[in-house]
């Protein structure tokens, strides 16, 4: 039951990020032409990154679903953080010009990383269970 809850919190936050992400993504290609081309570039970097992590997490979470782990589990809390924290902090010194919430960014970077390295450790791991097994 306790995966269960977590795996709708995790869809959920998922289906949030993806729309916003979509939505920052059509207010970028239309009313953010205007910004200044730092706020620009900052912005097309959040936006990317929240786009391809929301994908990579939904992967981690059907992944999850089909063989719960907790290392799994902990790359989905990697990836939702990294995406709150790097993307997060992006928009937020962009939008509300809050400069110090940017030095949150290299934490949420680093979560984003953290995760795509669990990804490659359990994916490594299920690999040579796999060989293992179809070898005997």
């Amino acid at each position: 039951m306790k995966n269960h809850n977590i795996l709708r919190l995790l869809v959920v936050f998922i289906g949030i990020s993806g729309a916003f992400s979509v939505l920052f993504g059509a207010w970028f290609a239309h009313a953010g032409q205007a910004l200044p081309l730092v706020d620009k570039a900052r912005l097309e970097t959040a936006q990317f990154y929240q786009f391809v992590h929301t994908l990579a997490l939904l992967v981690v979470v059907v992944w999850f679903s089909l063989v719960p782990s907790k290392r799994l589990l902990s790359s989905c809390v990697c990836f939702s953080l990294g995406i709150l924290c790097f993307c997060g902090s992006l928009y937020l010194k962009t939008f509300l010009v809050v400069s110090f919430i940017g030095k949150l960014a290299p934490v949420g970077g680093l979560l984003l990383a953290l995760g795509w390295l669990i990804i490659a450790f359990v994916g490594k791991q299920t690999l040579q269970q796999y060989l293992k097994s179809t070898c005997e």
